[in-house]
């Protein structure tokens, strides 16, 4: 609480001082002593709105034009007090009453566009973003996706060793040495004349050589005739005897006595 008493007062002196001295060269550059005391106000009211909006836009690429204008007021108003100084209440010459003449309206055109760039930054603030949404889509907030790591490229694949190509036998060349075996040649021999190795030439002896048929198994011839199928007669059968039927014989009852009235 101390420290901001002390600021206050500083700055309270400070610019009491400043303003007498603003108002006093004022008057040494022609302007009318009852408008002097505007001078002040303008320079130091002009730093003071700067001030307050390179603050308030602390965080947008505006406050940079607030910075250069609190710097030029500064630089003004440290001029003008040393000018006063200087002057030692002698009157300016002209060319330094023409430029205390500019400061007024240079003044009004920086604090116009300052106020305007507070108001146009006052309502992006307040203006909500408008987001087009399709009827029937909730609105997610972005999720950052999870970032994999990178899968380790795959070892070369060693490749498979190719199939053998089989040669196909020529059939002339199984010929000549099925031909050459039949005659009795070895088969060193049969390879030498058909310039392939021994065991190339065993095998095409070998394929080449037919195979005998398998003789039938011989079917036995029966010693003796067969023996003939004997018959045996069924005789006929005889008709089962029919029982004569029964007749059972009614009871008989008894007639019993009539009695007949006489002279009826």
């Amino acid at each position: 609480m101390f420290a901001v008493l002390v600021i206050v007062g500083v700055g309270a002196a400070a610019f009491r001082l400043s303003f007498a001295t603003l108002r006093d060269l004022a008057v040494l550059a022609h302007v009318p002593s009852s408008d002097a005391w505007l001078l002040p106000l303008i320079i130091d009211g002009t730093i003071v709105q700067a001030t307050a909006g390179a603050l308030v836009l602390a965080k947008s690429s505006d406050r940079t034009f607030f910075v250069r204008v609190l710097i030029a007021g500064a630089v003004v108003s440290v001029a003008g007090n040393s000018l006063h100084a200087v002057a030692n209440g002698h009157p300016l010459p002209g060319w330094v009453c023409a430029v205390v003449a500019a400061i007024a309206p240079i003044s009004l055109l920086v604090d116009t566009h300052g106020l305007a760039v507070l108001v146009r930054a006052a309502q992006s603030r307040r203006e909500p973003v408008a987001v087009s949404v399709p009827v029937g889509e909730s609105v997610n907030p972005a999720v950052p996706e999870p970032v994999s790591a990178p899968d380790p490229a795959p070892a070369p694949a060693t490749p498979p060793p190719a199939p053998a190509v089989r040669k196909r036998r020529d059939p002339a060349t199984v010929a000549k040495a099925v031909e050459l075996r039949g005659q009795g040649k070895s088969f060193p021999e049969i390879a030498a004349a058909l310039k392939v190795s021994p065991s190339t030439a065993r095998n095409y002896a070998l394929s080449g050589t037919p195979v005998p048929a398998a003789d039938p198994a011989p079917v036995p011839e029966p010693d003796s005739e067969p023996d003939p199928v004997r018959v045996t007669p069924i005789a006929a059968a005889r008709p089962a005897p029919v029982a004569p039927p029964v007749v059972r014989p009614r009871p008989v009852q008894p007639v019993l006595p009539l009695s007949i009235p006489v002279g009826g």
